[in-house]
């Protein structure tokens, strides 16, 4: 999840399912893989990573894999909210919430 940190949209969609829940700021849609890339890149180049990092992490079975992070940009705070499963042991998001505080 560190890729959070860099703002690498491309990085972060190679760990997307095909089909992925977005939530950014309350605008919230369930988009292709390739168009979540497209809004992450949006979302990095108006708001460009400043510091991530995991403050928790949870797992509901073995499987499901849950993380809250804090996202900086220009000095906001953002809390982002990943949801993703294990398949063949490679991390797989299927959403994405990014909320400011």
């Amino acid at each position: 999840m560190t890729t959070f940190k860099t703002g690498s949209s491309r990085e972060i969609a190679r760990y997307l399912e095909q089909g992925v829940e977005l939530n950014i700021n309350g605008n919230q849609g369930e988009f292709s893989k390739n168009q979540a890339e497209l809004v992450l890149r949006d979302f990095f180049k108006k708001y460009p990573p400043e510091n991530f990092e995991i403050v928790h992490e949870s797992n509901s079975g073995e499987q499901i894999k849950n993380y809250i992070g804090t996202y900086t940009s220009m000095g906001d705070p953002y809390r982002i909210f990943i949801k993703g499963r294990l398949i063949r042991d490679e991390m797989r998001i299927y959403s994405i919430e990014i909320m400011k505080y």
